[in-house]
């Protein structure tokens, strides 16, 4: 399973990334939060939600030099945060920049799916966010979504 997401519904309303880090970090500071919007530019004009695409083969995994990234039996990629030494390889590596860091938290701020029932999806005013299985989404919709957003 991963998250969908349609970037023409996407207003930049920035729930989602509220909800993320009150999930995850009790906080309603978007720096915090697992998917970050990023607002228009004048080469294009929508809100783009950046957030884990749960990569069949995820770079951010084959860099970790601690292997601390991994799948989860239910494939989720996840951080094994006792492994990780936040060298940052992991952000370095994602083609999506979809790996963060805040200077309060040692280890990589990414998309673990929220256990299976996304908070972001649930509170997304728009419904630009969804849940789907990754089989349905498959990498050609990544690499043409990676592509998209290496133009700008």
């Amino acid at each position: 399973m991963a998250l969908s997401v349609d970037f023409k519904a996407c207003t930049g309303c920035g729930t989602c990334e509220l909800v993320c880090a009150f999930k995850h970090f009790g906080v309603h500071n978007p720096r915090k939060s697992a998917i970050r919007i990023m607002p228009p530019t004048s080469e294009r004009p929508w809100n783009v939600p950046i957030v884990c695409r749960q990569c069949g083969r995820p770079k951010c995994a084959e860099e970790c030099p601690t292997n601390a990234i991994y799948r989860s039996d239910d494939g989720v990629v996840l951080v094994r945060e006792t492994d990780c030494i936040g060298c940052r390889a992991c952000a370095e590596a994602c083609p999506f920049g979809a790996i963060f860091f805040h200077p309060e938290i040692p280890t990589p701020i990414k998309c673990d799916l929220c256990g299976g029932d996304p908070e972001c999806v649930k509170w997304c005013p728009t419904g630009a966010l969804s849940f789907k299985n990754v089989l349905t989404l498959g990498d050609e919709a990544r690499q043409k979504t990676a592509r998209a957003m290496a133009r700008w």
